[in-house]
């Protein structure tokens, strides 16, 4: 049973990608065998989440060879939580297609490549090993790359070139990395890697060079400073449907990614890399913050705030203690739901308007004020104003902060989220609060129109209410979690004696 059920997150979306790809000419039936995997794919999170939570980490080896010599797949809490995160999102912005994004891009196959897309989302947080890793990652790059270019619109295609150039120059970085351990301990094993790097002796100065591999290559992956030049200059291009998915979730793998080789492999010099990571997080803060202040378009304002929330995460990975960890899990899943719902909510805004220039938008509140409600709880939850989820995860970064007496990389978070707040006020004042331009016509949708667009962003505010209101059960999860990663012996234990 536990074998099926570290399969089912992989299956679900595979076998609807797969079907819906036979169907090609007929788009209507690939709505139903998208709609019908997504839920597959949400319950099937739901069930792995709910067995890791009573069992602990779960393993299963592709193909019946034991480990480390065949395929591992390996569910512990902390992956469970970013599928299930991901899970709602990607129902989210399924239904959100529907009525957001033109009928010719969904006959080029967009269903089929979203599908494949959370694929390689649920096959990144599984992989028990590197090289694996790194063929999930490449399925999530040309998965974007195709989705980006979707449409053929100039814009979209001078994104997807950037895009594409600096990821397959990761992927290259990647590759070294992952040649560079090979060749020291002989395996790609994650659990086999942790424990013989533990006895390698000579070696932990090609150990560390190794992980410096890792660090850049799932660094551009994640969108950390100096290596993020091509998320604003590529996320804003293709429709909202589109980009609110890759905003919410496919950085976050990267970061996924980090977190688990340097909490797993590469704690040999942890002096070196908490330094290195803390002076990323401050400036990935600080610049993406900056950015997204100067801009006047909705999406490229949100596009740099998704490099500015980054930094928080890298912050909890540099202090690397329980409570950091912990607190960086809570504030993955808190800025996976806001910045997607943000994105939608961009995008419901630009279906009235036709436009996502702040000179051009305005009125909404009047003309919509349960929208301007929605986007205000979102909007003040990223900027992590009280009592709202986005508070929660800077309140326990900071706290960690200070009892390791981090005084500068906390200061810069609080600054950063007062920055936040800034930009926060500024769409809210152009979009919503100012009065419409003469100039400016509103297109009228239907009733049904409306409210399909609305529902979405509806669900993913009741899940950031959730976890606001009632954060103490994420908050116990996240903790757990962090146990599970900084004590690798549980990770080993789980993989090769089990």
């Amino acid at each position: 049973m536990n074998h099926l059920l570290l399969l089912l997150p992989l299956l679900m979306p595979l076998y609807g990608a797969i079907f819906s790809l036979f169907f090609w000419r007929n788009v209507e039936l690939q709505k139903v065998f998208a709609l019908q995997s997504q839920v597959a794919t949400l319950v099937s999170c739901i069930l792995l989440f709910m067995a890791v939570e009573d069992k602990g980490i779960l393993t299963t080896q592709v193909g019946n060879w034991p480990a480390p010599y065949g395929i591992s797949l390996v569910a512990d809490m902390f992956s469970c939580i970013i599928l299930l995160a991901g899970s709602v999102t990607g129902f989210a912005v399924f239904m959100f297609s529907l009525q957001g994004l033109d009928f010719p891009r969904q006959a080029y196959g967009y269903y089929p490549l979203m599908l494949f897309l959370q694929l390689g989302v649920s096959g990144a947080c599984l992989a028990g090993d590197l090289f694996n890793m790194f063929v999930w990652f490449e399925v999530l790059l040309i998965c974007c790359f195709v989705l980006i270019t979707l449409g053929g619109s100039r814009p979209q295609l001078e994104g997807s070139i950037k895009y594409v150039t600096i990821n397959f120059l990761a992927s290259s970085f990647l590759l070294a990395g992952i040649g560079i351990m090979y060749g020291l301990v002989g395996t790609l094993n994650l659990a086999e890697m942790a424990l013989l790097v533990r006895i390698l002796e000579g070696h932990e100065s090609l150990i560390t060079m190794a992980g410096m591999f890792f660090l850049v290559a799932l660094g551009v992956k994640a969108a950390v400073f100096p290596l993020f030049f091509w998320l604003p200059a590529s996320y804003h291009t293709p429709p909202i449907a589109i980009s609110a998915f890759l905003a919410g979730l496919v950085t976050k793998v990267g970061v996924y990614a980090l977190v688990r080789l340097f909490t797993l492999i590469f704690v040999l010099d942890t002096e070196l890399t908490q330094l290195l990571l803390s002076v990323i997080a401050g400036l990935t803060m600080f610049i993406g913050v900056v950015g997204a202040a100067a801009q006047t378009d909705f999406r490229k304002i949100l596009s740099f705030h998704i490099v500015s929330q980054i930094g928080y995460m890298i912050m909890g990975l540099a202090f690397f203690t329980p409570y950091a960890i912990a607190g960086l899990i809570f504030f993955m899943v808190h800025n996976i739901l806001v910045k997607t719902n943000l994105f939608l909510i961009s995008g419901v805004v630009a279906r009235h308007y036709n436009s996502f220039a702040l000179k051009d938008l305005g009125g909404v509140y009047l003309k919509q004020p349960f929208l301007a409600l929605l986007f205000a709880i979102s909007a003040f939850s990223l900027a992590g104003i009280p009592p709202l989820s986005g508070f929660w995860g800077k309140y326990m970064l900071a706290k960690a902060g200070l009892e390791l007496k981090a005084y500068a990389l906390v200061g810069v978070s609080l600054l950063v989220s007062l920055l936040t707040l800034f930009s926060m006020t500024k769409i809210w004042n152009e979009v919503f609060w100012k009065k419409k331009p003469d100039e400016t016509e509103v297109a009228l949708l239907s009733p049904i129109t409306n409210r399909m667009l609305h529902m979405p962003v509806v669900m993913l505010v009741l899940f950031i209410l959730f976890i606001s209101l009632y954060a103490e059960p994420l908050v116990h999860l996240a903790y757990r979690a962090a146990i599970q990663l900084l004590d690798s012996d549980i990770y080993i234990r789980a993989v090769l004696y089990q």
